[in-house]
Protein backbone atom coordinates (compact mmCIF):
# COMPACT_ATOMS: atom_id res chain seq x y z
CA UNK A 1 0.00 0.00 0.00
CA UNK A 2 2.85 2.38 1.05
CA UNK A 3 4.97 1.93 -2.32
CA UNK A 4 1.37 2.43 -4.57
CA UNK A 5 0.93 5.79 -2.63
CA UNK A 6 4.61 6.69 -3.05
CA UNK A 7 4.43 6.23 -6.99
CA UNK A 8 1.07 7.78 -7.13
CA UNK A 9 2.79 10.93 -5.10
CA UNK A 10 5.74 10.56 -7.56
CA UNK A 11 4.16 10.45 -10.94
CA UNK A 12 1.93 13.35 -9.67
CA UNK A 13 5.28 15.53 -8.62
CA UNK A 14 6.24 14.66 -12.04
CA UNK A 15 3.02 15.93 -14.31
CA UNK A 16 3.38 18.89 -12.12
CA UNK A 17 6.98 19.43 -12.86
CA UNK A 18 6.01 18.69 -16.86
CA UNK A 19 3.45 21.73 -16.60
CA UNK A 20 6.13 24.57 -15.30
CA UNK A 21 7.69 23.91 -18.88
CA UNK A 22 4.54 24.54 -20.70
CA UNK A 23 5.23 28.39 -19.94
CA UNK A 24 9.09 28.35 -20.79
CA UNK A 25 7.81 26.89 -24.26
CA UNK A 26 5.79 29.08 -25.22
CA UNK A 27 6.89 32.30 -23.87
CA UNK A 28 10.70 31.59 -24.97
CA UNK A 29 10.49 29.92 -28.63
CA UNK A 30 9.10 32.50 -30.33
CA UNK A 31 12.95 33.61 -31.04
CA UNK A 32 13.25 31.13 -33.03
CA UNK A 33 11.82 33.48 -35.49
CA UNK A 34 15.01 36.03 -35.09
CA UNK A 35 16.86 33.22 -35.88
CA UNK A 36 15.56 32.05 -38.87
CA UNK A 37 13.59 35.55 -39.82
CA UNK A 38 17.39 37.46 -39.38
CA UNK A 39 19.57 35.03 -41.30
CA UNK A 40 17.26 33.85 -43.57
CA UNK A 41 18.09 36.94 -45.48
CA UNK A 42 21.75 36.33 -45.90
CA UNK A 43 20.10 33.67 -49.06
CA UNK A 44 17.55 36.03 -49.79
CA UNK A 45 20.42 38.86 -50.54
CA UNK A 46 22.63 36.53 -52.43
CA UNK A 47 19.92 35.70 -54.52
CA UNK A 48 18.89 39.16 -54.91
CA UNK A 49 21.87 39.83 -56.04
CA UNK A 50 22.08 37.35 -58.89
CA UNK A 51 18.51 38.24 -60.05
CA UNK A 52 18.89 41.89 -59.76
CA UNK A 53 22.47 42.93 -60.52
CA UNK A 54 21.77 46.39 -61.43
CA UNK A 55 19.04 47.32 -59.14
CA UNK A 56 20.22 45.48 -56.44
CA UNK A 57 23.49 44.34 -56.45
CA UNK A 58 24.93 47.96 -56.92
CA UNK A 59 22.40 49.95 -54.73
CA UNK A 60 22.02 50.84 -51.06
CA UNK A 61 19.01 48.25 -51.34
CA UNK A 62 21.78 45.86 -50.36
CA UNK A 63 22.47 47.05 -47.39
CA UNK A 64 18.83 48.22 -46.50
CA UNK A 65 17.47 44.88 -47.18
CA UNK A 66 19.54 43.02 -44.60
CA UNK A 67 20.16 45.77 -41.98
CA UNK A 68 16.60 47.31 -41.82
CA UNK A 69 15.45 44.86 -39.33
CA UNK A 70 17.66 45.72 -36.64
CA UNK A 71 16.22 49.52 -36.58
CA UNK A 72 12.76 47.87 -36.14
CA UNK A 73 14.08 45.55 -33.99
CA UNK A 74 16.06 48.59 -31.56
CA UNK A 75 12.74 49.91 -31.80
CA UNK A 76 10.52 46.89 -30.90
CA UNK A 77 13.06 45.87 -27.90
CA UNK A 78 12.56 49.35 -26.15
CA UNK A 79 8.79 49.86 -26.83
CA UNK A 80 7.88 46.53 -25.92
CA UNK A 81 10.37 46.78 -22.72
CA UNK A 82 7.74 49.29 -21.78
CA UNK A 83 4.73 47.48 -22.31
CA UNK A 84 5.93 44.26 -20.68
CA UNK A 85 6.67 46.60 -17.38
CA UNK A 86 3.75 48.55 -17.51
CA UNK A 87 0.96 46.56 -18.72
CA UNK A 88 1.60 42.38 -19.49
CA UNK A 89 4.51 40.42 -20.42
CA UNK A 90 1.36 38.31 -22.29
CA UNK A 91 0.07 40.95 -24.33
CA UNK A 92 3.16 41.74 -25.40
CA UNK A 93 4.14 38.41 -26.53
CA UNK A 94 0.59 38.20 -28.51
CA UNK A 95 1.10 41.62 -30.08
CA UNK A 96 5.07 40.87 -31.47
CA UNK A 97 3.56 37.04 -32.70
CA UNK A 98 0.99 38.81 -34.64
CA UNK A 99 3.17 41.45 -36.19
CA UNK A 100 5.57 38.60 -37.25
CA UNK A 101 2.99 36.15 -38.62
CA UNK A 102 1.63 39.07 -40.83
CA UNK A 103 4.70 41.10 -41.81
CA UNK A 104 6.55 37.68 -42.90
CA UNK A 105 3.67 36.78 -45.21
CA UNK A 106 4.10 40.05 -46.44
CA UNK A 107 7.42 39.95 -47.11
CA UNK A 108 6.87 36.86 -49.02
CA UNK A 109 4.57 38.60 -51.65
CA UNK A 110 6.54 42.16 -51.90
CA UNK A 111 5.87 43.90 -54.87
CA UNK A 112 6.30 46.61 -56.74
CA UNK A 113 4.06 48.86 -58.61
CA UNK A 114 3.62 47.58 -62.41
CA UNK A 115 6.20 45.43 -61.69
CA UNK A 116 8.96 48.06 -60.64
CA UNK A 117 11.85 46.41 -58.70
CA UNK A 118 13.36 49.57 -56.96
CA UNK A 119 9.39 49.30 -55.63
CA UNK A 120 9.21 45.46 -54.73
CA UNK A 121 12.95 46.27 -52.89
CA UNK A 122 11.56 49.01 -51.42
CA UNK A 123 8.18 47.53 -50.20
CA UNK A 124 10.17 44.66 -48.84
CA UNK A 125 12.69 46.64 -46.78
CA UNK A 126 9.67 48.49 -45.41
CA UNK A 127 8.01 45.06 -44.26
CA UNK A 128 11.47 43.82 -42.82
CA UNK A 129 11.47 47.04 -40.96
CA UNK A 130 8.46 46.03 -39.26
CA UNK A 131 9.30 42.15 -39.29
CA UNK A 132 12.22 43.71 -36.63
CA UNK A 133 9.57 45.63 -34.48
CA UNK A 134 8.09 42.06 -33.98
CA UNK A 135 11.51 40.53 -33.27
CA UNK A 136 12.09 43.08 -30.97
CA UNK A 137 8.89 42.38 -28.74
CA UNK A 138 10.08 39.37 -28.31
CA UNK A 139 12.92 39.89 -25.79
CA UNK A 140 11.83 41.35 -23.32
CA UNK A 141 8.27 39.59 -23.31
CA UNK A 142 9.14 36.42 -24.39
CA UNK A 143 12.52 35.86 -22.78
CA UNK A 144 11.84 38.18 -19.91
CA UNK A 145 8.44 36.00 -18.92
CA UNK A 146 10.77 32.90 -20.17
CA UNK A 147 13.20 33.84 -17.01
CA UNK A 148 10.38 34.14 -14.50
CA UNK A 149 9.00 30.40 -15.83
CA UNK A 150 12.01 28.98 -14.95
CA UNK A 151 12.26 30.21 -11.66
CA UNK A 152 9.80 27.58 -10.77
CA UNK A 153 11.62 25.01 -11.74
CA UNK A 154 13.70 22.89 -9.84
CA UNK A 155 16.91 24.44 -8.93
CA UNK A 156 19.89 23.61 -10.37
CA UNK A 157 18.36 22.78 -14.11
CA UNK A 158 17.28 26.42 -14.15
CA UNK A 159 19.64 28.47 -16.52
CA UNK A 160 19.62 25.48 -19.17
CA UNK A 161 16.34 25.62 -19.29
CA UNK A 162 16.09 29.46 -19.86
CA UNK A 163 19.17 29.57 -22.77
CA UNK A 164 17.26 25.71 -24.45
CA UNK A 165 14.38 27.89 -25.13
CA UNK A 166 15.85 31.21 -25.84
CA UNK A 167 19.15 31.01 -27.19
CA UNK A 168 18.96 27.46 -28.74
CA UNK A 169 15.59 28.37 -30.56
CA UNK A 170 17.20 31.23 -31.98
CA UNK A 171 20.51 29.24 -33.01
CA UNK A 172 17.64 26.54 -34.23
CA UNK A 173 16.56 29.30 -36.48
CA UNK A 174 19.98 29.86 -37.86
CA UNK A 175 20.18 26.73 -39.09
CA UNK A 176 16.22 25.87 -40.44
CA UNK A 177 17.09 29.29 -42.48
CA UNK A 178 20.19 27.95 -43.73
CA UNK A 179 18.42 24.73 -44.48
CA UNK A 180 15.86 26.14 -46.57
CA UNK A 181 17.15 28.20 -49.39
CA UNK A 182 19.20 24.52 -50.01
CA UNK A 183 15.78 23.00 -50.02
CA UNK A 184 14.13 25.45 -52.56
CA UNK A 185 17.00 25.59 -54.71
CA UNK A 186 16.82 21.28 -55.14
CA UNK A 187 13.05 21.87 -55.77
CA UNK A 188 13.56 24.91 -58.32
CA UNK A 189 16.72 25.19 -59.76
CA UNK A 190 18.59 28.30 -60.94
CA UNK A 191 16.27 29.59 -63.33
CA UNK A 192 13.44 29.89 -60.47
CA UNK A 193 15.48 31.85 -58.27
CA UNK A 194 12.73 34.18 -57.32
CA UNK A 195 10.11 31.55 -55.91
CA UNK A 196 13.37 30.44 -53.54
CA UNK A 197 13.78 33.70 -51.94
CA UNK A 198 10.17 34.36 -51.75
CA UNK A 199 9.28 31.09 -50.23
CA UNK A 200 11.79 30.94 -47.75
CA UNK A 201 10.64 34.47 -46.84
CA UNK A 202 7.06 33.53 -46.39
CA UNK A 203 7.43 29.91 -44.39
CA UNK A 204 9.05 32.45 -41.74
CA UNK A 205 5.39 33.03 -40.57
CA UNK A 206 5.05 29.06 -40.04
CA UNK A 207 6.92 29.11 -36.58
CA UNK A 208 5.00 32.42 -34.63
CA UNK A 209 1.97 30.55 -35.94
CA UNK A 210 2.65 27.35 -33.96
CA UNK A 211 2.68 28.76 -30.47
CA UNK A 212 0.46 31.41 -30.88
CA UNK A 213 -2.68 29.35 -29.41
CA UNK A 214 -0.33 28.63 -26.69
CA UNK A 215 0.26 32.40 -25.47
CA UNK A 216 -3.26 33.12 -25.74
CA UNK A 217 -3.39 30.25 -22.86
CA UNK A 218 -0.55 31.99 -20.82
CA UNK A 219 -0.74 33.24 -17.29
CA UNK A 220 1.13 35.77 -16.17
CA UNK A 221 4.65 34.68 -14.61
CA UNK A 222 3.77 34.64 -11.09
CA UNK A 223 6.97 36.49 -10.04
CA UNK A 224 5.52 39.50 -12.45
CA UNK A 225 2.45 39.93 -10.25
CA UNK A 226 4.23 39.94 -7.34
CA UNK A 227 6.50 42.63 -8.08
CA UNK A 228 5.50 44.60 -10.77
CA UNK A 229 5.13 48.43 -11.01
CA UNK A 230 1.88 48.62 -13.09
CA UNK A 231 -0.15 49.99 -9.72
CA UNK A 232 2.47 52.37 -8.61
CA UNK A 233 1.66 56.13 -8.99
CA UNK A 234 4.90 57.26 -10.11
CA UNK A 235 8.01 54.58 -11.30
CA UNK A 236 11.17 56.10 -9.56
CA UNK A 237 13.21 56.17 -12.73
CA UNK A 238 16.04 58.29 -11.12
CA UNK A 239 16.24 55.90 -8.60
CA UNK A 240 16.46 52.87 -10.73
CA UNK A 241 18.84 54.67 -12.66
CA UNK A 242 21.15 54.85 -9.80
CA UNK A 243 20.72 51.62 -8.65
CA UNK A 244 21.67 49.64 -12.35
CA UNK A 245 23.04 51.73 -14.59
CA UNK A 246 26.28 50.36 -14.31
CA UNK A 247 25.66 46.96 -14.21
CA UNK A 248 23.23 47.66 -17.27
CA UNK A 249 26.37 49.30 -18.74
CA UNK A 250 28.71 46.53 -18.55
CA UNK A 251 25.93 43.64 -20.05
CA UNK A 252 24.93 46.45 -22.86
CA UNK A 253 28.05 46.59 -24.11
CA UNK A 254 29.20 43.08 -23.85
CA UNK A 255 25.51 42.35 -25.99
CA UNK A 256 27.40 44.77 -28.24
CA UNK A 257 30.32 43.41 -29.00
CA UNK A 258 28.94 39.65 -29.37
CA UNK A 259 25.99 40.82 -31.78
CA UNK A 260 28.43 42.69 -33.96
CA UNK A 261 30.00 39.76 -34.84
CA UNK A 262 27.57 37.07 -34.63
CA UNK A 263 25.02 38.77 -36.38
CA UNK A 264 27.43 40.25 -39.23
CA UNK A 265 29.38 36.85 -39.61
CA UNK A 266 25.82 35.53 -40.18
CA UNK A 267 24.59 37.75 -42.41
CA UNK A 268 27.56 37.24 -44.63
CA UNK A 269 28.67 33.96 -43.84
CA UNK A 270 27.44 32.64 -47.73
CA UNK A 271 29.41 35.74 -49.21
CA UNK A 272 32.57 34.49 -47.15
CA UNK A 273 32.01 31.12 -48.39
CA UNK A 274 31.20 31.76 -52.07
CA UNK A 275 35.06 33.60 -51.97
CA UNK A 276 36.26 30.22 -50.56
CA UNK A 277 34.23 28.30 -52.97
CA UNK A 278 36.63 27.46 -56.55
CA UNK A 279 33.62 27.79 -58.99
CA UNK A 280 31.00 29.46 -57.01
CA UNK A 281 28.66 27.49 -57.14
CA UNK A 282 25.23 28.97 -55.71
CA UNK A 283 24.43 25.05 -54.63
CA UNK A 284 27.73 24.60 -52.97
CA UNK A 285 27.61 28.00 -51.19
CA UNK A 286 24.18 27.27 -49.39
CA UNK A 287 25.16 23.70 -48.83
CA UNK A 288 28.71 24.70 -46.71
CA UNK A 289 26.56 27.49 -45.31
CA UNK A 290 23.89 24.85 -43.96
CA UNK A 291 26.99 22.94 -42.53
CA UNK A 292 28.32 25.87 -41.15
CA UNK A 293 25.36 26.78 -39.07
CA UNK A 294 25.23 23.14 -37.30
CA UNK A 295 28.35 24.25 -35.42
CA UNK A 296 25.80 26.26 -33.65
CA UNK A 297 23.85 24.13 -31.81
CA UNK A 298 26.29 22.08 -29.87
CA UNK A 299 28.01 25.28 -28.73
CA UNK A 300 24.52 26.22 -27.34
CA UNK A 301 23.23 23.23 -25.74
CA UNK A 302 27.18 22.66 -23.77
CA UNK A 303 26.81 26.61 -22.99
CA UNK A 304 23.11 25.65 -21.55
CA UNK A 305 24.65 22.95 -19.62
CA UNK A 306 27.68 24.90 -18.17
CA UNK A 307 25.51 27.95 -17.61
CA UNK A 308 24.22 25.57 -14.16
CA UNK A 309 27.44 23.89 -13.82
CA UNK A 310 29.66 26.45 -13.60
CA UNK A 311 27.52 29.87 -13.85
CA UNK A 312 26.86 32.60 -16.63
CA UNK A 313 29.47 34.50 -16.08
CA UNK A 314 32.22 31.74 -16.15
CA UNK A 315 30.73 30.26 -19.07
CA UNK A 316 30.72 33.47 -20.72
CA UNK A 317 33.87 35.03 -20.35
CA UNK A 318 35.34 31.06 -21.26
CA UNK A 319 33.74 30.81 -24.31
CA UNK A 320 34.75 34.39 -25.66
CA UNK A 321 38.53 33.97 -24.74
CA UNK A 322 38.67 30.56 -26.56
CA UNK A 323 36.84 32.09 -29.60
CA UNK A 324 39.22 34.80 -30.03
CA UNK A 325 42.27 31.98 -29.76
CA UNK A 326 40.41 29.99 -32.63
CA UNK A 327 39.71 33.46 -34.00
CA UNK A 328 43.50 34.49 -34.40
CA UNK A 329 44.23 31.34 -35.68
CA UNK A 330 42.04 30.99 -38.41
CA UNK A 331 43.31 34.91 -39.39
CA UNK A 332 46.82 33.91 -39.43
CA UNK A 333 46.50 30.84 -41.61
CA UNK A 334 43.42 32.00 -43.85
CA UNK A 335 45.73 31.73 -46.87
CA UNK A 336 46.36 27.81 -46.21
CA UNK A 337 42.58 27.62 -45.08
CA UNK A 338 40.75 29.08 -47.91
CA UNK A 339 42.10 26.34 -50.17
CA UNK A 340 40.73 23.62 -47.67
CA UNK A 341 37.10 24.45 -48.31
CA UNK A 342 36.68 21.52 -45.45
CA UNK A 343 38.77 22.42 -42.91
CA UNK A 344 37.45 26.37 -43.74
CA UNK A 345 34.19 25.29 -42.51
CA UNK A 346 35.75 23.28 -39.46
CA UNK A 347 37.54 25.82 -38.11
CA UNK A 348 35.25 28.85 -38.67
CA UNK A 349 31.94 26.82 -37.30
CA UNK A 350 34.44 25.82 -34.08
CA UNK A 351 34.79 29.78 -33.71
CA UNK A 352 30.90 30.16 -34.20
CA UNK A 353 30.53 27.57 -31.86
CA UNK A 354 32.36 28.94 -28.99
CA UNK A 355 30.81 32.49 -29.07
CA UNK A 356 27.06 30.58 -28.81
CA UNK A 357 29.12 28.76 -25.78
CA UNK A 358 29.85 32.10 -24.01
CA UNK A 359 28.07 35.24 -24.91
CA UNK A 360 25.39 33.82 -27.36
CA UNK A 361 23.59 31.87 -24.37
CA UNK A 362 24.73 33.71 -21.15
CA UNK A 363 24.69 37.42 -22.14
CA UNK A 364 20.31 37.06 -22.36
CA UNK A 365 20.98 34.75 -18.89
CA UNK A 366 22.84 37.78 -17.51
CA UNK A 367 20.30 40.25 -18.39
CA UNK A 368 17.42 38.55 -17.71
CA UNK A 369 18.90 37.62 -13.70
CA UNK A 370 20.59 41.43 -12.53
CA UNK A 371 17.54 43.27 -12.16
CA UNK A 372 14.64 43.22 -10.58
CA UNK A 373 11.03 41.94 -11.90
CA UNK A 374 9.46 45.57 -11.74
CA UNK A 375 11.73 46.61 -14.64
CA UNK A 376 13.31 43.89 -15.85
CA UNK A 377 11.20 44.47 -19.20
CA UNK A 378 13.08 47.73 -19.99
CA UNK A 379 16.11 46.89 -18.84
CA UNK A 380 16.08 43.26 -20.62
CA UNK A 381 14.90 45.75 -23.73
CA UNK A 382 17.85 48.68 -23.22
CA UNK A 383 20.61 45.87 -23.00
CA UNK A 384 19.33 43.45 -26.29
CA UNK A 385 18.61 46.90 -28.15
CA UNK A 386 22.40 47.94 -27.64
CA UNK A 387 23.35 44.47 -29.09
CA UNK A 388 21.10 44.96 -32.00
CA UNK A 389 22.70 48.56 -32.70
CA UNK A 390 25.90 46.33 -32.40
CA UNK A 391 24.48 44.30 -35.26
CA UNK A 392 23.09 47.34 -37.19
CA UNK A 393 26.93 48.92 -36.86
CA UNK A 394 28.30 45.14 -37.92
CA UNK A 395 26.75 44.77 -41.15
CA UNK A 396 27.73 48.31 -42.21
CA UNK A 397 31.40 48.27 -40.44
CA UNK A 398 32.77 44.53 -42.30
CA UNK A 399 31.84 45.47 -45.57
CA UNK A 400 34.11 48.55 -44.75
CA UNK A 401 36.67 46.67 -42.54
CA UNK A 402 37.34 44.30 -45.54
CA UNK A 403 37.21 46.52 -48.11
CA UNK A 404 39.77 48.87 -46.49
CA UNK A 405 41.86 45.46 -45.52
CA UNK A 406 42.14 44.94 -49.53
CA UNK A 407 38.25 43.81 -50.41
CA UNK A 408 36.84 40.71 -50.67
CA UNK A 409 38.85 39.11 -53.23
CA UNK A 410 41.76 39.19 -51.28
CA UNK A 411 43.08 36.99 -48.20
CA UNK A 412 43.72 40.26 -45.98
CA UNK A 413 40.82 41.68 -46.92
CA UNK A 414 38.99 38.33 -45.37
CA UNK A 415 41.28 38.08 -42.54
CA UNK A 416 40.53 41.46 -41.34
CA UNK A 417 36.87 40.33 -39.54
CA UNK A 418 38.45 37.75 -37.61
CA UNK A 419 41.60 40.19 -36.07
CA UNK A 420 38.98 42.37 -35.37
CA UNK A 421 36.16 40.69 -33.95
CA UNK A 422 39.01 38.18 -31.64
CA UNK A 423 40.11 41.11 -30.26
CA UNK A 424 36.49 42.77 -29.25
CA UNK A 425 35.98 39.00 -27.89
CA UNK A 426 38.85 38.92 -25.30
CA UNK A 427 38.17 42.81 -24.23
CA UNK A 428 34.31 41.27 -23.66
CA UNK A 429 35.57 38.71 -21.62
CA UNK A 430 37.50 40.40 -19.11
CA UNK A 431 34.55 42.69 -18.62
CA UNK A 432 32.54 39.65 -17.85
CA UNK A 433 35.08 38.32 -15.27
CA UNK A 434 36.09 41.57 -13.55
CA UNK A 435 32.57 43.36 -13.74
CA UNK A 436 29.62 41.29 -13.98
CA UNK A 437 28.32 39.25 -10.49
CA UNK A 438 28.15 35.29 -9.41
CA UNK A 439 24.24 34.47 -10.38
CA UNK A 440 22.83 31.56 -8.12
CA UNK A 441 19.95 29.76 -8.76
CA UNK A 442 17.81 31.82 -6.59
CA UNK A 443 18.91 35.23 -7.81
CA UNK A 444 15.67 36.37 -9.37
CA UNK A 445 13.82 36.33 -5.84
CA UNK A 446 17.07 37.43 -4.12
CA UNK A 447 16.98 40.30 -6.27
CA UNK A 448 13.69 40.98 -6.12
CA UNK A 449 13.92 41.80 -2.02
CA UNK A 450 17.35 43.13 -2.50
CA UNK A 451 15.19 46.26 -4.93
CA UNK A 452 12.82 46.21 -2.35
CA UNK A 453 15.24 46.78 0.50
CA UNK A 454 16.48 50.02 -1.42
CA UNK A 455 13.24 51.41 -2.21
CA UNK A 456 12.46 51.04 0.90
CA UNK A 457 15.71 52.31 2.18
CA UNK A 458 15.11 55.52 -0.05
CA UNK A 459 11.68 56.60 1.35
CA UNK A 460 9.59 55.10 -1.62
CA UNK A 461 6.26 53.08 -0.60
CA UNK A 462 7.24 49.31 -1.75
CA UNK A 463 3.35 48.78 -0.99
CA UNK A 464 2.49 49.75 -4.80
CA UNK A 465 4.81 46.86 -6.01
CA UNK A 466 2.45 44.18 -7.11
CA UNK A 467 -1.08 43.47 -8.12
CA UNK A 468 -2.47 43.11 -4.46
CA UNK A 469 -0.87 43.36 -1.19
CA UNK A 470 0.18 39.68 -0.85
CA UNK A 471 3.53 40.10 -1.79
CA UNK A 472 4.66 42.85 0.67
CA UNK A 473 2.90 41.04 3.08
CA UNK A 474 5.30 37.48 2.17
CA UNK A 475 8.22 40.18 1.71
CA UNK A 476 7.65 41.57 5.23
CA UNK A 477 6.99 38.27 6.89
CA UNK A 478 10.85 37.37 5.45
CA UNK A 479 14.01 38.24 7.51
CA UNK A 480 14.51 41.27 5.17
CA UNK A 481 18.30 40.98 5.19
CA UNK A 482 18.75 38.68 1.81
CA UNK A 483 21.82 37.79 0.33
CA UNK A 484 22.85 37.94 -3.02
CA UNK A 485 25.85 36.80 -4.77
CA UNK A 486 28.57 38.61 -5.69
CA UNK A 487 27.32 41.82 -3.96
CA UNK A 488 27.23 43.58 -0.88
CA UNK A 489 24.29 42.25 1.53
CA UNK A 490 23.07 45.82 2.83
CA UNK A 491 21.64 47.94 0.10
CA UNK A 492 23.09 51.03 1.89
CA UNK A 493 26.50 49.30 1.34
CA UNK A 494 26.12 49.08 -2.47
CA UNK A 495 25.38 52.50 -2.88
CA UNK A 496 28.01 53.67 -1.60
Amino acid sequence: MSDTVEQTHTAASFYKQKGKFWPIVASGAGLFSDGYLNNVIGSVNTILKILYPHDYANSPATRNVSSIAFVGTVIGQLSFGYISDHYSRKHGMIIATLILIIFSILCSGAWGAGGSIPGMLAALTAYRFFIGIGIGGEYPAGSVACAEASNDLKSGHRNRYFVLFTNFMIDFGFVVSAFTPLVMLWICGMNHLTTVWRVSLGLGAIPPLSIFYLRLKLEEPEQFTKNTMRRARSVPYLLILRFYWFRLFVVSIIWFIYDFSAYSFGLYSTTILTAVIPDNSLYKAFGWNVVLNLFYLPGSMLGALSADYLGPRVTLATGVILQAIVGYIMAGLYSDLKNHIAAFVVVYGIFQTLGEFGPGDCIGLIASKTCATAVRGQYYGIAAATGKIGAFVGTYVFPVIINNAGGASTVKGLQAPFWVSSSLAIFSGILAITLLPRIGQDVIAAEDDRFREYLMSKGWDVTQLGDDDAAIDEFVSRDVGVEYEGYEKKVDEDDK
